[in-house]
């Protein structure tokens, strides 16, 4: 008696199926065959971290609708792209094209519609208008820490996949990508029921969310002044990273011109990369200090030491100056830097020796990359630190006749303000995996390269750069240590060989409380227009930018 019941049950069912709603499941079939929709959009979520701990996305997917038309259905192709028009970003001269195609049923218009766009649309009752559910990678910030995010684009192989191509996308694409789910429908739930029920079948995967240690609003910050600077100055790019230099977290970095990750039709391939990580420079007098602590760490100098500067001095056939060509006479160390004298930080290298002088750039690890978790990092260059003549080393002193990727620059440079110790540099602080486990991401702990009590002196010493020298002390704070240097560099011209003459690039760094270091930041910004030096372009911007994290992160007073 059972059997015969549900029985029954199933050909009362399948003669509403089949017979009532013949012609709604004939229109649902042709859609299905004209439109496969065999599987949705899924990876796994980039998220930032603000500073008190909360999580916000950087990288989702986003649902919603693709819009598509049905040609054989639009009677008059110019009023129907009228009507969608406001739903679509695409031409209407293409639309139309498209309206028209003949003995074709299904013609994509727009991927991108949100709900409540679908919702309206479907209101109109547009004949030949289809809608499909959909998702996408969407990009909550935009153009914020665009470079460092990244953003994902089909594979090269058959189109079939979006992996991740630039950023942090590509660097874990492994833990973002999922398997598509192959979505089937369920007969016996289309049986029983009124709605259609899609099951998934997914394949098992070790995959799930990245945790950043971007900071977004010190990532808006930066990003803001850093357009504005570009602008002022009318330079090719500027660029910063805003670290942690005990741990090596990021906190920001970013590089503008810049890009919208959700917009990216009309930018460049050149806007994608990330110079930050990628490219190298001469980066003039911030290599300073590092050639100072060397010479203070070997014993070869202290803050005392004194020299004589005549303003510039011969070596195997090149004459060396300072900036200006003026000497200062019998000065010390504190003035090599206060005042930024080539010939002072030649003169440390003259007394440590060339080869102990380059142990100590290749322990900072000026000689490789950093391991930073970003694609595509670039390797230095510095093979005249392999030479055998006096003037390679001098010039490398300060930051000339050697190129380094600016990340490389600030790991080195971390070292001045963390007690001597070499950092990794990193912006991914944890892997939330979709079984609910969570991975703290783990980073080699970097070598002692400078003794603390080092660290402490230069740190000393260039805490007085700015409280002294720097635009005569005007910009120091009160209540807050800093200690920083800038640079300008010299470009290399690589049709004529040397330099130009009108070219160059200006860079900026350094770190508070001095003492005991929450931030360092490095600015760099190229070949900007009417300006010489980078005390005038980067000092207002750097310094805008440690008031904000500051007063951000509540720092209390060491002075």
């Amino acid at each position: 008696m059972a059997v015969a019941l549900v029985g029954l049950l199933i050909l009362v069912r399948l003669y509403y199926l089949q017979i009532i709603h013949a012609d709604y499941y004939a229109q649902k079939a042709e859609r299905q065959y004209i439109h496969t929709k065999s599987d949705l959009y899924s990876r796994g979520s980039i998220y930032f971290t603000t500073r008190d701990g909360e999580q916000l996305s950087a990288a989702a997917v986003q649902a919603g609708y693709l819009l598509a038309a049905n040609p054989t259905h639009i009677k008059n192709p110019e009023t129907f792209c009228e009507q969608v028009k406001p739903y679509i970003i695409l031409d209407q001269s293409l639309c139309i094209e498209r309206a028209s195609l003949p003995n074709r049923t299904f013609v994509e218009l727009f991927e991108r519609l949100t709900n409540e766009q679908a919702a309206e649309l479907e209101s109109k009752e547009i004949e030949g208008a289809l809608l499909y559910k959909n998702q996408w990678r969407y990009y909550p910030g935009g153009s914020v820490a665009a470079r460092s995010i990244g953003f994902v684009g089909f594979t090269d192989k058959d189109g079939s996949e979006l992996r991740g191509k630039f950023g942090l996308e590509r660097a874990y694409d492994d833990v973002l990508f999922k398997k598509r789910e192959v979505l089937s429908v369920n007969f016996f739930a289309e049986l029983f029921s009124n709605v259609d029920e899609l099951v998934g079948e997914p394949e098992d995967s070790k995959h799930g969310d990245v945790i950043t240690t971007l900071e977004p609003a010190v990532s808006r910050l930066l990003d803001s002044v850093l357009q504005e600077t570009n602008d002022f100055y009318k330079s090719k790019m500027t660029g910063a990273i805003v670290m942690d230099p005990k741990t090596g977290a990021i906190y920001a970095m970013n590089v503008v011109p810049s890009f919208d990750l959700n917009t990216r039709s009309e930018t460049t391939i050149d806007n994608f990369r990330n110079p930050l990580v990628e490219d190298v420079y001469e980066m003039g007098s911030i290599i300073k200090p590092l050639t100072m602590a060397a010479g203070i760490d070997s014993g070869a100098v202290s803050r005392s030491t004194t020299y004589y500067d005549p303003g510039c001095i011969d070596l195997n056939t090149y004459t060396i100056c300072n900036y200006d060509l003026r000497g200062r006479g019998t000065v010390d160390m504190q003035q090599v830097l206060n005042q930024s004298l080539n010939t002072g930080v030649a003169y440390i290298v003259k007394q440590m020796g060339k080869e102990h002088f380059r142990d100590y750039f290749y322990a900072y690890g000026l000689n490789k990359v950093t391991g930073i978790d970003l694609p595509n990092e670039g390797s230095p260059l510095i093979e005249n630190l392999k030479s055998p003549r006096d003037v390679e080393y001098a010039t490398a002193s300060f930051g000339q006749g050697v190129a380094l990727t600016p990340m490389a620059t600030v790991r080195a440079l971390a070292t001045l303000a963390n007690g001597g110790k070499l950092i990794t540099p990193h912006l991914v602080k944890q892997i939330k995996y979709e079984d609910g486990t969570i991975k703290d991401v783990p980073y080699p702990v970097g070598e002692q390269v400078l003794k603390p009590e080092t660290s402490e002196e230069i740190s000393r010493m260039l805490s007085n750069v700015v409280d002294d020298a720097l635009r005569g002390g005007s910009v120091a704070l009160p209540h807050h240590s800093i200690g920083a240097k800038t640079g300008t560099a010299q470009i290399a011209d690589p049709v004529n060989g040397g330099y130009y003459e009108d070219k160059y690039l200006h860079s900026f760094f350094g770190y508070f409380p001095v003492y005991d270091p929450q931030f360092i930041v490095f600015m760099y910004t190229v070949e900007p227009q009417g300006v010489r030096y980078a005390s005038e372009t980067l000092t207002d911007p750097f310094m805008q930018i440690a008031r904000f994290l500051i007063n951000y992160y509540s720092i209390p007073p060491d002075r």
